[in-house]
């Protein structure tokens, strides 16, 4: 492809989806692919804004086609894919893709496309992921004390992969993470002024810079 293929991934209420948000309104030039998924609509969320919304028959067809380029099935229960044309789209309009994955799509495009630009987000603690799975189960009932716990677990296990990614920053203070997230974008198109010392300490070869995030959520 003609751009930079970005994978971005996180925990469930790290805030990954405001922060790119956030990068796209100071970045030009970036596409954002919007993933399939067989579970329903939350709150807000509109079909082919936070996802193509379908059902398990006509994702099972695309996994068939061979239309994915990465696709797992989550807790058991629901089907998440990116399509392939997504990358179609973005070589036609020349501009880097933003891939928002979760740990098990990340290493099926890892593996596909070696050159890709991984980034994990990891959230400050547990007591704040925590909370922001309890403010986001206020806006959406159907988040039940079982399913928080659940993604709070799924949290650690995503938080163990942190290693396979090229960079990492913490979600804590928003400006501070959306920084450094445009200047690791800036810095992998060949921009070095301004951004050098940002981006290359966010490579999680400094691994003391995670340490304390992970030890606080048992993850070596």
């Amino acid at each position: 492809m003609a751009g930079i293929l970005f994978i971005i991934s996180a925990p469930s209420g790290s805030g990954k989806s405001t922060l790119v948000a956030q990068v796209r309104s100071l970045v030009e030039g970036l596409d954002f692919s919007v993933s399939y998924t067989t579970r329903a609509p939350r709150g807000s969320e509109t079909d082919g804004r936070e996802y193509h919304f379908t059902d398990r028959a006509t994702f099972e067809r695309m996994i068939a086609a061979g239309e994915f380029l990465e696709w797992a099935e989550v807790f058991g229960e629901n089907y998440y894919g990116t399509a392939l044309a997504a990358l179609d789209h973005a070589r036609a309009a020349s501009k880097d893709l933003l891939l928002d994955i979760d740990v098990q799509g990340a290493k099926q495009v890892m593996e596909r496309l070696p050159q890709a630009v991984s980034i994990f987000i990891l959230p400050p603690s547990p007591e704040v992921l925590e909370m922001r799975l309890r403010n986001r189960s206020l806006a959406e009932p159907t988040i039940s004390e079982e399913e928080i716990e659940r993604r709070l677990q799924q949290a650690r296990n995503e938080l163990e992969q942190v290693w396979d990614y090229k960079y990492a920053l913490v979600n804590d203070v928003l400006d501070q993470a959306t920084a450094q997230m445009r200047a690791i974008v800036l810095y992998e198109r060949g921009v070095r002024d301004g951004v050098t010392a940002v981006a290359e300490g966010c490579r999680t070869d400094a691994r003391s810079r995670l340490s304390a995030v992970l030890e606080s959520f048992h993850v070596a």
